[in-house]
């Protein structure tokens, strides 16, 4: 865990600060992507890939992005105010967040934070489900609800949902009534254009893969993307992408690691995106 006043300090304008959120006590099916972030770090770090991005920056010699550890969950304040907080601390100095989750409810405070530094922010979200819910099983802060609570609250100019394919009747309702532009799995194909006229937070659920590509997640949802086809995505987006996270990796349902190293060439792959 970190304790971001004694490094915030350090960072430099510009710089791309990673931060874990290891929080899965919103998962509405299983637990597990709390052990996400250690995981993804040890196999960035492992020794069998190195660095680089495809576009030759180099992460290992570069020093515009730093790795701060954990979000310390301390008693008193909820967890999702302490994540709101620490990423407000950050946005305050002038640097790029990328968030290691956690379950997709931490999304919701993360961009709480965003809308005030960005008032017109865009998010892109990768996704199987529209994570629409107005509530679900009695809990508005499920990870089936965060986008709910975002645009409910009017947090972002525009909201675009990609590879979604579980939209029931309720959350297409919900997709309606916010005015989510919602590109299904089924209509979606490479090179569809994703253009933004102002600054982009990319959420990237890992099961917006076909779990063929990323078994490692809680909800095994056939038909998604492939690897290559959400590199594509990142690598070909123009607009600035100001924060990123990746939510959703859950280790105990990736035996042989796959699911983590894909997790970790998202990762070099966004990084290397938000520096430019």
């Amino acid at each position: 865990m970190v304790d971001l006043d004694a490094m915030i300090n350090e960072l430099q304008f510009g710089t791309v600060a990673v931060l874990g959120v290891p929080l899965d006590e919103n998962s509405s099916f299983m637990q597990g992507s709390a052990l996400a972030p250690a995981r993804i770090r040890k196999v960035l770090h492992a020794g069998s890939a190195n660095l680089c991005a495809e576009s030759g920056l180099d992460l290992g010699a570069e020093t515009r992005w730093r790795d701060l550890g954990d979000v310390a969950f301390l008693g008193g304040a909820t967890a999702f105010e302490q994540i709101e907080h620490a990423i407000a601390q950050l946005l305050d100095r002038d640097v790029r967040v990328f968030t290691l989750g956690g379950d997709h409810s931490i999304t919701y405070p993360i961009v709480r934070a965003y809308s005030r530094k960005h008032p017109k922010l865009n998010i892109l979200q990768l996704d199987a489900h529209p994570d629409l819910y107005d509530e679900f099983d009695g809990n508005r802060y499920s990870n089936a609800c965060p986008f709910a609570r975002i645009m409910e609250e009017q947090l972002v100019a525009r909201l675009v949902q990609v590879g979604i394919r579980t939209m029931n009747p309720h959350q297409r309702q919900q997709a309606k009534r916010f005015g989510v532009e919602v590109i299904e799995m089924g209509a979606w194909h490479p090179g569809i254009a994703l253009d933004f006229d102002g600054p982009v937070y990319l959420s990237l659920d890992m099961d917006a893969l076909d779990p063929a590509f990323a078994p490692g997640v809680s909800h095994h949802e056939p038909g998604g993307f492939a690897t290559r086809h959400v590199l594509g995505i990142i690598q070909n987006l123009k607009t600035p992408i100001v924060g990123a996270d990746i939510v959703e990796f859950n280790p105990e349902r990736d035996p042989v690691g796959i699911t983590a190293m894909v997790a970790a060439k998202f990762m070099k792959e966004i990084i290397a995106q938000m520096l430019g």
